[in-house]
Order: C-alpha cells, then sequence, then structure tokens
C-alpha cells in the first residue's frame, strides 16, 4: 500500500491516463489487451545498485560527469536561417565541440546566421514541484550510462486549448521501465512498434502512452524479434567482471582490515596443546581485543607458542594493483579520464587541463547532441510560438574551453573578419553602422606597385642576382 499511495501521489492525480495493474496478471493482460512485451535486460537494476550504488570508482566517475553536464549553459533559440543551421549542426557533429581554431570562428559566425540576435526563454520554466532542470540534467546523464536510456515522462491536458503541451515533465527510473509493443507489431516494417511504456515496481505496474515519453537511448547492435534492440546498450554489461572484480577486491580489503591479516592456527612450541588450552587462549585474545583498556593487549603466557599463518595477505595479493586496473578499465568504458579520479597517477596540473578539456568534447557534448535534437523534436516545438526553436548546449562558456577562445579571437583580429563577425564571435550585438561589415587590415600594408616597385623591376633584380652569383 506504501509503495502504491507512493506512485498515486507521485503521478495518479495529474496523468489522468495511466494505469496500473497488479504483476500476477501481466501476463493475461499483454497476450489479450495490449500486445506484447518487448524482451526486458533485468540486469538494469544491478548496473545500478552493484555499479553506481556500491562501487566507489563508478559513483565518483558518474558524478563527476552528472555535475559537469549540469553546468552546460544552455538557451533555447528562432532559427533565422535553415541552411545556416544545417551547415551549424554538420560542424557540430563532426567535432563534437573541439574544434580548431578556424572551426570555432565559423562556428559563432553560423550561429549569428543560423539564429536570431535574441535567446528564447526557456518555454517550462520549473520540470515539477520536486525536481529542477539541473536535476532533469543529472539524470539524463546517470541513466544513460549506467542503463543505456533515458525516459522523460510529459504531463499535458487531454482537451482544451493547451491540449498537448506539456505542464509537467518527470524522469522514470529507465531500470524499471519495460517497453509494450503494439498487438501483431512488425518490428521491420512499422514506423513506430512501441504501444506504450510500462513502469514495474513490486507489484504495481504503471503505463505511460509512448506518444507521452521521451525516450533516448545508446545504440544498440543487438537486435532480436521480440524488441530487445529498441532498448539501449548498457555500457556497463561490458565491466560487469571489472566491477565485481573491484567490488570484491574492496571486501576482502575490509575483511583484511578487521581481522588485522591474521588468519591461522596456534601450537606449542614445545609441546603439543591440549583443545582446552587452544580455546583458553583464542577466547583470550578475543577478550583482549574487545577491551579498550590502556594495558589490554598485555598478556602472558607460561609456555611457549607458535602460530601458523594460513591466509594471504595484501602484500601477497596485490589488490591495489587490480583496483588501479580495474578503476582504468571503468574508465575506459565510460569515456572518462582516470587522471581526473585524484589518484598518483593523475599527472601535472597541465595534463589534468587537457583532459577536463577532453572529456567534455568525447563524453558530456556528444550525450548533450542527443538530449538536445529529442528535446527540440518532442517537448520545445510542442509550445505555442516555439515551432521554429531549437535547444541547444553550449560547452564553449565552460572555463576548460575559453582558453581556445581567446585563441580565436587572436586569430580573427589578424584574419580578414569583418567587425560584425568579430563580434557575433563574442555574442556580443551587431552594429548596423557604417564599416560595421566591411573586413579592415593593418593600416601600414600598402600594395607592392604603390610603393615604386613594379613586377619588372623585381624580375631585373632576380637576373642581376643570378648573374652576380654565377
Amino acid at each position: 500500500m506504501a509503495k502504491e499511495s507512493f506512485w498515486g501521489r507521485l503521478w495518479g492525480n495529474v496523468i489522468g491516463t495511466a494505469k496500473t495493474f497488479e504483476n500476477a496478471f501481466n501476463k493475461a493482460f499483454l497476450q489479450f489487451m495490449g500486445g506484447q512485451a518487448a524482451q526486458y535486460d533485468y540486469k538494469d537494476s544491478t548496473y545500478l545498485e552493484k555499479g553506481y550504488g556500491i562501487n566507489p570508482d563508478v559513483f565518483s566517475v558518474v558524478t563527476q560527469m552528472c555535475d559537469k553536464t549540469k553546468a552546460v549553459p544552455y538557451a533555447v533559440k528562432k532559427v533565422k536561417d535553415k541552411q545556416s543551421l544545417s551547415k551549424l549542426s554538420s560542424l557540430r557533429n563532426a567535432t563534437n565541440g573541439n574544434y580548431s581554431t578556424k572551426q570555432l570562428a565559423n562556428k559563432f559566425i553560423l550561429e549569428s546566421k543560423a539564429y536570431e540576435d535574441k535567446e528564447m526563454p526557456f518555454p517550462l520554466e520549473k520540470p515539477n514541484p520536486n525536481q529542477t532542470w539541473g536535476d532533469i540534467h543529472a539524470l539524463y546523464k546517470l541513466f544513460l550510462k549506467m542503463t543505456g536510456n533515458f525516459y522523460l515522462y510529459m504531463v499535458w491536458p487531454e482537451n482544451g486549448a493547451n491540449s498537448g503541451v506539456p505542464k509537467l515533465v518527470y524522469v522514470l527510473p529507465s531500470h524499471k521501465i519495460k517497453i509494450v509493443l503494439k498487438k501483431d507489431a512488425d518490428l521491420i516494417y512499422d514506423e513506430d512498434p512501441i504501444d506504450y511504456y510500462m513502469l514495474r515496481d513490486g507489484e504495481q505496474n504503471l503505463t505511460f502512452p509512448a506518444e507521452q515519453v521521451i525516450h533516448i537511448k545508446t545504440p544498440n547492435p543487438f537486435f532480436d524479434m521480440q524488441g530487445g534492440h529498441l532498448y539501449g546498450l548498457s555500457p556497463i554489461r561490458a565491466l560487469l567482471r571489472n566491477i565485481e572484480s573491484s567490488n570484491e577486491a574492496l571486501n576482502n580489503n575490509v575483511k583484511t582490515l578487521k581481522n588485522s591479516g591474521v588468519f591461522g592456527f596456534f601450537s606449542g612450541k614445545d609441546s603439543a596443546m591440549t583443545p582446552d588450552q587452544a580455546m583458553q587462549l583464542k577466547q583470550r585474545l578475543v577478550d583482549m581485543d574487545m577491551d579498550a583498556g590502556r594495558l589490554a593487549k598485555i598478556a602472558g603466557l607460561s609456555v611457549p607458542i607458535e602460530f601458523t599463518k594460513l591466509s594471504v595477505d595484501t602484500k601477497d595479493m596485490l589488490p591495489f594493483d587490480y583496483l588501479k586496473y580495474d578503476q582504468k578499465a571503468i574508465c575506459n568504458v565510460l569515456g572518462w579520464s582516470d587522471a581526473l579520479l585524484n589518484n598518483d597517477d593523475g599527472g601535472k596540473y597541465d595534463k589534468q587541463k587537457e583532459e577536463r578539456k577532453r572529456v567534455i568534447t568525447d563524453n558530456i557534448q556528444p550525450d548533450l547532441i542527443l538530449f538536445d535534437q529529442a528535446m527540440t523534436e518532442r517537448f520545445i516545438r510542442r509550445f505555442k510560438g516555439y515551432e521554429n526553436a531549437v535547444l541547444e548546449h553550449d560547452i564553449s562558456e565552460l572555463p576548460e574551453m575559453q582558453e581556445d577562445y581567446k585563441i580565436m579571437l587572436e586569430w580573427m583580429e589578424k584574419a580578414y573578419y569583418t567587425p560584425n563577425e568579430i563580434r557575433a564571435a563574442t555574442k556580443a550585438e551587431t552594429l548596423d553602422i557604417d564599416g560595421m561589415n566591411v573586413p579592415w587590415i593593418d593600416g601600414g600594408k600598402k600594395r607592392i606597385d604603390d610603393v615604386g616597385i613594379t613586377a619588372s623591376d623585381v624580375q631585373k633584380s632576380y637576373e642581376y642576382l643570378k648573374n652576380d652569383i654565377v
């Protein structure tokens, strides 16, 4: 009942179209009422619980990704020129934000041509009463990296002037979401075989119409006729053994510390110990370990004894070498840098500086491009007046990217760009005055024939020098 009242409070009063049913009737419901369920990877919960929830390396890497994703500025812009927008999108997709100096300048110039000067307000100030858009961005990155899927549910009125216009949005827990196909769906020829999405939580199932769910996923090459390829592919799937190895190494370290690394047997040095003597000695050690007194760890024996160790200590097992290897594998698969995990191999400041920039262009930007495309088509353009608008995240505003920005401005000053193009690159308002749309050059430069030297003079000088050398 607690779960039922929770889901009712969260969605039941605002959704209206959501339906719940017990898992006991799940099979019959799917068979006779709504088609078939797409094959589901039940390890998504394991990825979160054993990976993000327990493993410190996975938690650290994904948390850094989430924090950086939240930090990227975004804006809604109205399209002015679709051709320039197409070129801009191609440039962004080709580089993932890792622009050369000329490409960065072209990017800003294309933006000035593609978009209106003034940005549009975000159409929904707050996604829901319990979350901010920063929370949405963080959960997007977390679920995409842990499960390969992100589901955003849009709530809107069914009737009236605002029918189909989102009023609230909620992130659905992707590790609990199941895709249900249309009855007799053809996975090869149907444009959209998905009937609805179903949230499974204990004995409760909650359904969401497909048109109200934005599903962003990673590419999945594992096609099957049950629709398993309709889910994204979790990168953690390739990391399960490394995560298990890392978790086990941590568990062994804890066990070793708890027993001080000791496991073995006592025996009499000169004569055999009786069972009673051995039990009394062990109990004495237990009492000493539990006693917090200053002299509790000092005791005496009337006979010499020996200790035979059977355990393998950390020096022999080299757990930290294995942990380092697993950490490297986790970073490689998730597309992050182990130099940013505050370890001894992080290197100098210059290396970390370069790595911070690299993970933004190689990890943060590609996923934000997916987010922008999906949100533009499925969310932004549902609002009146936003039919020709796009959502765009701009990584060039991040501190890690400012050095490229500085180099670009210095280069543009020397290249043949107009003052207004340079102003557009700095996101300053262009000026409609004389000379602002004409390239300028340094005043000290002159044409060669303006200083009294002709091509004929140059040829004569060349012949003279050649004959003199001969």
